[in-house]
């Protein structure tokens, strides 16, 4: 028997279904998009979003970063702890900053910054009291204040508001800093996804910090701070004209507080001087002059000023804005995490895109901790540095596999989606085997080395939410590729005079293999005795020593 199908519906019972969708209750549907897609991926991307809360916190403070992390686990449920030495939150702030997403202060500057869109660990707690119905536990104080405030906050995802659970004043030992403890449906695991691994990566690119982590296994392991200086703190500016857009040139132009057109671009814009707007003014003709009032310029005459812009030439935008980390502490944070035979750093000058200022860096570390010859297995004892040295190892390619990718962006590690990412284009990109290295078509190098690629911008072009990969865009692309070749020109050089020296070294051991011999041989001619043939080899020994030395000198 045929069912019967359920009756059209008009479009007034269409539209009485419509309703507005809360950001939270989209993004609950569509975790995935902020990395929450699986428990280990899901762990993991919470203890990253409170560290880089944390790292933030304490930079703009100008304060030394102390972080412990603890993560446990039992029967699929994780408990994620991150404490800081920070500011501290205000408590006013607390419920907005952990139960609203899309709400923080770094959305609308233009510097560089670890979070950009403000919904990074209220996502996480989302996910918490989605998973195990559990809210956020945070714990924060503000220097000089006698107690600390505690809240247990989770999100009205309906809303998009917090929703406060408890709230109370209490002692705590720390003079300032912020909690925030996460339950929640976590998959602990090793390798290149673990936490471990993530938390390694982040004191090579912040050599400035200092991290404890406890893990599920019972494992501690320190990160030491390899400097006390503070990175600098990157100055906020006005947006570039060659990266504003039509659209949002109209709602500038309407939301300003100048009064001429002039002053609006010398305002509003990241360089642009007096001389460069009236070029701008001056190439609209007729349509705009300096007096115009920016509230009252028509669709048409605000299209014509674009046009202007764009044919107008304007100086690069400023690079204070971004900080990047440098070769001298990217050298410093490789070596303290990876014991290598060769290191080398280039920072390349700073580029822009769609008028956003960014800055590329890399480094190799090449060789070393046993990778061209032994298998990467864990050591037969049980030593407190067993753990480290293995975390060290994964990160190192071995002779026969390719090289390991250390991907970076704003100082924060990328663990996911590598293939899609525009550091490894490039890196793919590169002819490694003109510096060298075997290199199959499309793919990385082999070889037992590290590259980390790290680039700073005011603005990231992610490919997601989730903050995983690099957008391939042209310009950065050649920026990464120029870095690539310059490290790799100095790995070229120590390959070939490591090369130079083993054949040197071999030629060198098979003639005085056969010295002694030698010296029998004019024994016998000449009828020397014992004294006379050893001293004659030592002759002989120093002739190839002084003619082997100026060569090994200049190699």
């Amino acid at each position: 028997m045929t069912e019967k199908q359920p009756a059209a519906a008009t479009a007034v019972e269409m539209a009485s279904r419509q309703r507005e969708i809360s950001v939270s209750e989209f993004f609950l549907k569509n975790r995935h998009l902020l990395g929450f897609d699986t428990p280990a991926k899901a762990l993991l991307t919470a203890v990253k979003e409170a560290v880089d809360n944390s790292l933030d916190a304490c930079e703009e403070a100008g304060i030394l970063p102390e972080i412990r992390v603890q993560v446990s686990d039992r029967y699929g449920r994780s408990r994620v702890i991150v404490e800081d030495n920070g500011p501290g939150i205000v408590e006013s702030q607390i419920a907005r900053i952990f139960g609203k997403l899309l709400y923080g202060s770094k959305f609308h500057k233009l510097r560089q910054s670890r979070g950009q869109q403000g919904m990074g660990i209220s996502a996480a707690g989302m996910y918490g009291q989605l998973t195990v119905g559990k809210p956020l536990h945070i714990v924060s104080r503000v220097a000089g204040d006698e107690l600390a405030s505690e809240l247990f906050v989770s999100v009205d995802t309906a809303r998009n508001r917090p929703d406060i659970h408890k709230k109370r004043r209490l002692p705590w030992d720390r003079p300032h800093g912020t909690r925030v403890e996460i339950e929640l449906e976590g998959h602990p695991q090793k390798g290149p996804h673990s936490v471990e691994t993530y938390l390694r990566l982040t004191a090579i690119a912040n050599p400035h910090v200092a991290i404890d982590y406890s893990g599920p296994g019972g494992e501690a392991v320190r990160f030491a701070r390899s400097t006390d200086a503070l990175p600098p703190r990157p100055r906020e500016i006005r947006p570039h004209p060659h990266g504003i857009e039509l659209g949002r040139l109209i709602q500038m132009l309407s939301t300003t507080e100048c009064r001429t057109l002039l002053d609006f671009l010398v305002d509003e814009f990241s360089s642009v001087g007096r001389k460069t707007a009236l070029a701008i003014i001056g190439q609209t003709g007729t349509q705009l002059s300096e007096r115009s009032y920016p509230k009252h310029i028509a669709h048409a005459q605000a299209a014509a000023l674009h046009r202007s812009i764009r044919r107008t030439r304007v100086l690069a935008p400023r690079t204070d804005c971004i900080v990047p980390i440098g070769e001298e502490r990217l050298l410093e944070g490789l070596r303290k995490e990876l014991k290598a035979d060769f290191y080398t750093a280039a920072t390349r000058p700073a580029a822009a895109y769609r008028g956003n200022p960014f800055q590329v860096e890399v480094a190799i570390a090449y060789g070393g901790i046993g990778n061209a010859d032994a298998e990467r297995h864990p050591p037969a004892t049980d030593g407190p540095d067993d753990g480290a040295e293995n975390g060290a190892a994964e990160l190192m390619g071995a002779k026969d596999e390719p090289v390991r990718l250390l991907r970076f962006a704003n100082r924060v590690p990328l663990l996911y989606q590598q293939a899609s990412c525009a550091i490894t284009k490039a890196a793919t990109q590169t002819n490694w085997r003109s510096y060298g290295l075997r290199q199959p078509k499309g793919a990385l190098p082999v070889a037992p080395m590290a590259v980390l690629v790290h680039l700073a911008s005011v603005w990231v072009p992610y490919t997601s939410e989730s903050k995983e990969a690099i957008e391939p865009y042209p310009e950065i692309l050649r920026e990464i590729r120029l870095g690539l070749q310059q490290c790799a020109r100095e790995l070229a050089h120590h390959l070939h005079r490591e090369l130079r020296l083993r054949r040197e070294h071999g030629r060198r051991a098979f003639i005085e293999k056969y010295l002694p011999h030698i010296g029998v041989a004019l024994q016998e001619i000449l009828s020397l005795g014992d004294e006379e043939r050893d001293s004659m080899v030592k002759r002989l020994d120093d002739v190839l020593r002084a003619s082997r030395a100026p060569q090994e000198t200049g190699s």
